[in-house]
């Protein structure tokens, strides 16, 4: 599990306050320091702190995007149910449309995404365990 305490001396989440870590077991984030901060060079806007799910990861598979599977060339480890990660909104929003979005915590999810989905449509997904 994440520490929640963490905060992002910048990046601010869809609340206006400042940006919670998402996951560090396994390091998320386009910047790999666990935080879903994006910046201009982040074209897939890796935004949404997610929770992993049998069911997404299966999902994003099928959409081509296998995030379960190890690639140690690329030091990931392959994710698991249960995983906090980072997801690029976009994808999120597709997941969202076809009724498979994974749970969201919206503390740890970063302003930005509001330009591609609704606070509306977050809050549906609220993850709402412990981080």
């Amino acid at each position: 599990m994440t520490s929640s305490n963490q905060v992002s001396a910048t990046a601010r989440n869809v609340f206006g306050e400042p940006l919670l870590v998402c996951g560090c077991k396994p390091m998320t984030g386009w910047h790999r320091d666990g935080f879903c901060e994006t910046d201009a060079a982040d074209r897939g806007q890796h935004s949404i702190c997610c929770v992993m799910t049998e069911a997404f990861l299966r999902y994003s598979k099928a959409q081509g995007n296998d995030l379960s599977t190890p690639m140690p060339a690329f030091q990931f480890p392959g994710l698991k149910p249960g995983d906090h990660w980072c997801v690029c909104a976009p994808r999120w929003k597709q997941a969202y449309e076809d009724g498979m979005a994974p749970k969201v915590r919206l503390e740890a999810t970063e302003d930005t995404a509001l330009l591609v989905v609704t606070l509306e449509q977050l809050r549906e997904h609220a993850y709402q365990g412990i981080s």
